[in-house]
């Protein structure tokens, strides 16, 4: 008698451990799901410099993470001054802030007048100084 008991219940165990498997597989299907959804809906805020030329102003407009600035072509925001060096600072989106970090330039970057001797987080309004440069920024506006 003890035989088919032990086999009913080797069944019933090897039932409830593959329920429990496909119940932890779909608790992280559904995880990854809502996980996706919410990286679908994120948006990165835009950043915007303003600069002021002669002609008028000129606005840089930015929806990626990572922003260069300098007198190089491969920079994402090419500032045409001799003043300006060739990788002169470096704008990037952290922790739901925009920071900004000076890239050893030789004319310096300033934020506010101040020296930007380590990364600093940039709010909506700041003037930044790239060399003699200055360029106003406006963060999350269109």
């Amino acid at each position: 008698m003890s035989g088919p008991i032990l086999l009913v219940l080797r069944f019933a165990l090897a039932l409830s451990l593959y329920a429990f498997l496909g119940w932890a597989l779909y608790t992280i299907w559904q995880d990854l799901r809502q996980h996706n959804r919410a990286l679908q809906t994120y948006r990165l805020p835009v950043l915007k410099l303003n600069r002021q030329l002669d002609e008028g102003l000129k606005t840089y407009r930015f929806d990626i993470p990572d922003v260069l600035v300098g007198r190089d072509p491969a920079c994402d925001c090419i500032l045409e001054d001799s003043a300006v060096s060739a990788r002169h600072t470096h704008l990037y989106y952290r922790l739901g802030q925009w920071w900004v970090e000076d890239m050893q330039s030789t004319n310096g970057t300033f934020l506010n007048g101040e020296p930007v001797t380590e990364p600093i987080a940039l709010a909506s309004g700041d003037t930044l100084r790239c060399g003699p440069v200055s360029l106003s920024v406006v963060l999350g506006e269109i």
